[in-house]
């Protein structure tokens, strides 16, 4: 018990003295506060004080930022002004120096930042800007200008003329711009389009012109010689002679302008956009056309001045031109204007040739001082038809101006008052015609022509019908022959009947004569006399002596007068038929004619009254064995 209190007062006495220990902190602590507090009280006062005095301080030096900044930014738009004027002293060099010193990707890409520059400058419209501006564009066009003259002569190193004829026979195709070339000339070209488009330009790059100007005169040069070749191979060595398929240079030119249009169309196609095609060809091509006019119309003099044995070089250009024009246009799209106005001359040459030549048959006819007296056939009837079979050898071109003029238009000179400016398409004329089957009617118009104008002329100069039908059936038969053996046989087959008209024409005149003779074998027979009909049939049922014993001296007096004026008018016309000059077929024709018209009659005649001579042969020429021995000798 006593412990235990002893403790307690001894824990009390602890606690007091903590107590006590905290007490003093606390104290000092309150001290403490007091002095921060004055502290806090005094830096108070002193902050306020600096606040003062710093705050305008403050402001000022944000002021001075704010204008540093302006000031920076000022400097940069200066700077970014200046830089434009600064380019043309750093780009001048390397455009003055030019593409080939300078290389091409250098030059046009010093030629780009330029173009760059003088852009912005004018978009800043700054008037201190406008002597910058100024210089900056004489450099960029005088670097264009240098671009172009690049071009040019980069396309010049291979525009050489060449020998075409290399490339013609060997069948090789004409040389296009090298790979290398393509890529630079490539370069330049798009570089001109693309300033033009963002300059808003002129509307066609000047690289178009430059082209031409280049490659216009190589394809001019290099075929030159074809088109002298053409026109030197259409001169004559014989004034008569008859032009002859393919002996003109033309087809040759022709070729030789189809390889090299087609190399440059490549060229065009590989350096320029698609839109550009077709304007850049016309214009490369044009001096090569304007010498193909040109030859053309040298060739159509030469034509017109000999019609008539070279209107087929007309038929045979017409031909090479047009399928020259289709295969161009099947691959260009291009030209065929061009190439029709140029052949234009010699179509309308070829189309009026057809009516001219018909015309000069007539004309070569009427001037003839005389025609054969033995009435031989003419030498203009075989001029004529091989005229025609000539003309089948150009049936192509020919059957494609027969359906432009229509058929008969030879006969109204349509070939010559219609125009077509374009070569002839299936949309350019009647689709439904046939060109061969007109050109057959032209054949036999001038057929009809030729023997209608023979018989006018032969008429008053040739002395009784036998002669004129002769005349005409040689003539007919000569027409007959030449095309039967020739190819006018399919063409004029259905129309053969027309020819063999003439030549029944003919027979018939010149049987006329023969009616002579016969009219002396007719006698008159009385059926009331006598009782008895007088006996028909078989040789061997006649008895002339019994005949002629019933007939009055008077009748047998007429009988020999009937023998006697038959053998003389026989005789005559044998030595006459013999005379003539005869086609063999022609002899063959009227010999067989007149002795079917002749024999029969002379047969029945000399069975009733041989017997009126007795054999003698003082009236009765002939038997029957010897007459027909001259009806052969006739034939």
């Amino acid at each position: 018990m006593a412990i235990s209190l002893g403790t307690r007062q001894a824990a009390d006495e602890e606690a007091r003295a903590e107590v006590e220990v905290l007490n003093s902190r606390l104290e000092k602590t309150s001290q403490l506060t007091k002095k921060i507090q004055a502290s806090l009280s005094r830096l108070e006062s002193s902050g306020k004080s600096v606040q003062e005095a710093v705050g305008p301080l403050y402001g000022n030096t944000r002021n001075l930022q704010t204008l540093g900044t302006n000031i920076d930014q000022i400097l940069s738009a200066i700077e970014r002004i200046r830089q434009p004027s600064d380019i043309k002293s750093n780009e001048e060099e390397i455009i003055r120096k030019g593409p080939e010193k300078a290389g091409l990707a250098a030059f046009l890409s010093s030629l780009k930042r330029v173009s760059k520059a003088l852009s912005e400058m004018q978009q800043t419209n700054l008037r201190s800007n406008q002597q910058a501006a100024a210089d900056l564009s004489r450099l960029l066009k005088s670097g264009n200008t240098q671009l172009e003259g690049h071009f040019q002569r980069l396309l010049q190193e291979d525009s050489r003329p060449l020998e075409p004829l290399h490339f013609i026979t060997k069948d090789k195709p004409f040389p296009m711009l090298s790979q290398d070339k393509t890529t630079r000339l490539g370069l330049i070209s798009s570089y001109i389009v693309s300033t033009l488009r963002q300059t808003g330009g002129a509307a066609e790059s000047p690289i178009l012109q430059a082209y031409a100007s280049v490659r216009g005169p190589y394809l001019t040069a290099t075929l030159q010689n074809l088109a002298s070749a053409s026109v030197n191979t259409a001169r004559k060595k014989t004034p008569d002679a008859i032009y002859r398929q393919g002996t003109n240079g033309m087809a040759t030119y022709a070729r030789g302008m189809e390889g090299a249009f087609l190399a440059e169309y490549d060229n065009i196609c590989a350096l320029f956009s698609r839109d550009e095609w077709g304007r850049v060809f016309n214009l490369t091509c044009q001096g090569a056309i304007s010498e193909l006019a040109r030859t053309l119309r040298d060739l159509n003099a030469h034509i017109k001045a000999n019609l008539t044995t070279d209107c087929y070089l007309a038929y045979e250009i017409v031909e090479v031109m047009s399928n020259l024009s289709s295969n161009l246009e099947s691959r260009t799209g291009e030209l065929k204007p061009s190439f029709a106005a140029a052949l234009k001359p010699i179509r309308e040459t070829a189309k009026s040739s057809l009516a001219e030549l018909m015309d000069d048959t007539r004309r070569k006819i009427y001037n003839l001082p005389t025609v054969f007296p033995d009435g031989s056939a003419l030498p203009v009837t075989t001029d004529t038809m091989t005229r025609l079979q000539t003309m089948v050898d150009f049936l192509r071109p020919i059957s494609s101006i027969m359906i432009s003029i229509g058929d008969g238009g030879w006969k109204t000179n349509a070939a010559s008052n219609s125009s077509m400016e374009q070569i002839p398409s299936l949309n350019s004329f009647d689709v439904s015609a046939d060109g061969k089957q007109i050109f057959a009617h032209y054949c036999i118009d001038t057929i009809d022509a030729l023997l209608q104008s023979l018989e006018a002329k032969a008429k008053p100069l040739l002395k009784g019908k036998p002669t004129l039908g002769v005349f005409i059936a040689n003539n007919a038969t000569v027409v007959d022959r030449m095309i039967r053996n020739s190819d006018l046989q399919p063409l004029l087959a259905p129309r053969m009947n027309d020819i063999e008209k003439w030549r029944k024409t003919g027979a018939q005149l010149y049987t006329m004569a023969w009616r002579e003779p016969s009219a002396h074998l007719l006698d008159v027979q009385y059926t009331n006399r006598g009782g008895q009909r007088p006996p028909s049939g078989s040789a061997a049922a006649i008895d002339s002596a019994a005949i002629l014993k019933g007939l009055s001296s008077k009748d047998k007096d007429a009988v020999k007068e009937k023998f006697r004026l038959f053998n003389a008018s026989f005789d005559d016309l044998v030595a006459k038929h013999k005379a003539l000059n005869m086609e063999q077929e022609v002899r063959e024709m009227l010999g067989r004619q007149v002795q079917q018209m002749i024999e029969p009659l002379y047969c029945r005649f000399w069975d009733r009254y041989h017997e009126v001579d007795k054999g003698k042969g003082k009236y009765v020429k002939y038997d029957k064995s010897s007459i027909s021995g001259v009806f052969l000798s006739l034939a």
